[in-house]
C-alpha cells in the first residue's frame, strides 16, 4: 500500500468513524485487504467515512475501499469531510447492480424457472412501455409548443421530408397501386362473369381502392421505405453521438429530428394516397376495357353510382393517422440505437415491422368505427 495512504479507525459515542488519510491512487489498494482484515472485527454496523484528510482519490481505489468495507459488515456508510465527487458515481453504479436480476443457475429449482422468466419478461415489457409513453409524451409536448409558436416550425426541414417521403415515392406508389387494382379487377371479373355481373367489377375496384387499398398499400410502402430511413438516419446519429452533441448545445433532439419528420410525412402521405387512388382506378378501368369490353365513359358513370359522398374521404382521413404512426415508430426506434451497427440493423427492422403492424391494426379499428357510424 502507498505509504502516504492509510485508514484509521476512530471510536466515539456515535457510529464508528473511519478516517481516510493521504494520497489514494491505484497503488493504495495493494495491501488494502490486509489492513481492512485487521479492522474487520470492528466494522460491523453503521459507519462514517471521513475524507477530509484524503487527497488525489482515484476511482478504482475508492471503489475497492467501499466494496471492502461493505464486504466486512459495514452498513449505511455515510461520507463526511468533503468526499470526492466520484463517490456519487460509485453509489449509482452500486444501486444499478442491486437492481439487476439474479442469474438463473443449475441450482435454481425447475418449477421456479418459468415463473422467473415470465416475471422478467413482464418487467421488461413494462419498462419498454414506460419508455415509449415517455417518448410519445415528449413528442406531443414539442408539437404543442410548436403550434403555439409558429416561428419554431422548421419549414425547410419539413419541406425536405415532404420531398424525400412523398415526391420521390410517387413512381413506386403509382406502379404498385396500378398493378394491385389490375389484379383485383381481373380476379373479380373471373368470378362475376359466371353470374353475368360484369358491371359490378367497377363497384368492386372503386370501393376497394378508395376505401382500403389505396391508403393501405401506400402506407405499407412508405413504412418500408421511409420508416426504415428514419430509424437508420437517427440511429447513425446516435452511434456518432450527434444527438448528445445537440443536447450539449442546448437543443432538443425531438424538436430537431422527430417533429419535422412527423409533420413532413403527415403532409406527404395523404397526397400519395390521392395519387394511388387515381392510379388504382386507372388500372381497374384499363382491365375493364380490355377484359370486359366496358368503355371508359361507362366505367366512369358506374363508378359515380357506386361510391357514396364519403367513400373518398374515408381513405384520406386514415392517411395522416398512418403517417403519424409510421414516423413516430421510426424515430423512436432510431433514438433507441446504441453502440453498434448490429443494433442499428435490428432496430431498423423492428421499426418497419411495428409500423406495418400498427398501420394494419389502425385500419381494422377504422373499419369497425366506420361500420358503427354507418359510413
Amino acid at each position: 500500500m502507498d505509504p502516504t495512504a492509510s485508514i484509521e479507525l476512530a471510536r466515539g459515542d456515535g457510529p464508528l468513524r473511519l478516517e481516510v488519510v493521504g494520497s489514494w491512487s491505484l497503488d493504495a489498494v495493494q495491501t488494502l485487504d490486509a489492513r481492512l482484515d485487521a479492522l474487520s472485527g470492528s466494522l460491523q454496523g453503521p459507519l462514517e467515512c471521513d475524507w477530509s484528510r484524503a487527497r488525489e482519490v482515484d476511482l478504482g481505489a475508492a471503489w475497492v475501499l467501499i466494496e471492502g468495507l461493505q464486504a466486512r459488515g459495514a452498513t449505511q456508510i455515510k461520507h463526511l469531510g468533503h468526499p470526492p465527487e466520484l463517490l456519487g458515481l460509485l453509489e449509482s453504479l452500486q444501486a444499478q447492480r442491486k437492481d439487476e436480476p439474479l442469474p438463473l443457475t443449475d441450482e435454481t429449482p425447475a418449477l421456479h424457472r418459468p415463473v422467473i422468466s415470465i416475471g422478467r419478461w413482464s418487467v421488461l415489457q413494462i419498462e419498454k412501455t414506460r419508455e415509449a409513453v415517455e417518448f410519445f409524451g415528449r413528442v406531443f409536448a414539442v408539437l404543442g409548443s410548436t403550434f403555439r409558436r409558429p416561428r419554431a416550425w422548421r419549414v425547410g426541414s419539413i419541406a425536405r421530408f415532404v420531398y424525400e417521403t412523398g415526391i420521390t415515392a410517387i413512381p413506386i406508389v403509382a406502379l404498385i397501386a396500378f398493378l394491385i387494382s389490375v389484379i383485383v379487377a381481373y380476379l373479380g371479373a373471373q368470378q362475376l362473369t359466371k353470374f353475368g355481373a360484369d358491371i359490378f367489377v367497377v363497384d368492386l375496384v372503386t370501393v376497394a381502392v378508395l376505401r382500403e387499398l389505396g391508403v393501405l398499400l401506400t402506407a405499407i410502402i412508405v413504412a418500408g421505405r421511409s420508416g426504415s430511413a428514419f430509424a437508420a438516419e437517427i440511429g447513425v446519429m446516435q452511434i456518432n453521438e450527434e444527438t448528445d452533441a445537440l443536447r450539449a448545445m442546448g437543443m432538443n433532439p425531438v424538436e430537431l429530428l422527430t417533429v419535422p419528420r412527423i409533420l413532413g410525412l403527415m403532409i406527404a402521405l395523404p397526397l400519395l394516397t390521392v395519387i394511388a387512388d387515381a392510379m388504382g382506378l386507372a388500372g381497374g378501368g384499363l382491365l375493364s376495357l380490355l377484359q370486359l369490353n366496358i368503355p371508359w365513359p361507362q366505367f366512369v358513370n358506374r363508378m359515380r353510382e357506386a361510391i357514396a359522398p364519403t367513400t373518398f374521404w374515408v381513405g384520406i382521413i386514415k392517411a395522416p393517422v398512418f403517417a403519424f404512426l409510421i414516423a413516430i415508430v421510426g424515430t423512436y426506434r432510431g433514438m433507441q440505437v446504441r453502440d453498434s451497427a448490429r443494433e442499428l440493423g435490428r432496430l431498423t427492422t423492428v421499426a418497419v415491422v411495428q409500423s406495418i403492424f400498427l398501420v394494419i391494426l389502425a385500419d381494422a379499428l377504422f373499419a369497425i368505427l366506420f361500420v358503427k357510424l354507418d359510413i
